[in-house]
């Protein structure tokens, strides 16, 4: 399959004091652009891509922290420390 590259023109505008660049909206739309963009400096020239929030989501945390090696045997140690037998109000 040949990967088709779509070129257009834009020109670089003044914005205040700094110059910015304006995106098609059906462009923003298309990839689900909203409010900030990452730039990256590649070989190949200057790479837009869309901001990828770091918090993740309770399916991301679980699929990572199964992918961990992590060592839980201390844990079992919670498990017999007596506490659920005792009398504790649960109101």
């Amino acid at each position: 399959m040949e990967k088709h590259i779509r070129a257009r023109d834009i020109k670089i505008v003044p914005i205040g004091n700094s110059l910015g660049v304006r995106l098609p909206k059906n462009l923003l739309q298309k990839y689900g652009l909203t409010d900030s963009l990452v730039l990256e400096e590649t070989d190949q020239g200057l790479l837009l891509r869309k901001k990828h929030d770091d918090k993740l989501s309770w399916g991301e945390t679980y699929k990572a922290m199964a992918n961990e090696d992590e060592d839980w045997s201390d844990y079992e140690s919670t498990l017999i420390d007596g506490l659920e037998d005792d009398d504790v109000d649960k109101s």
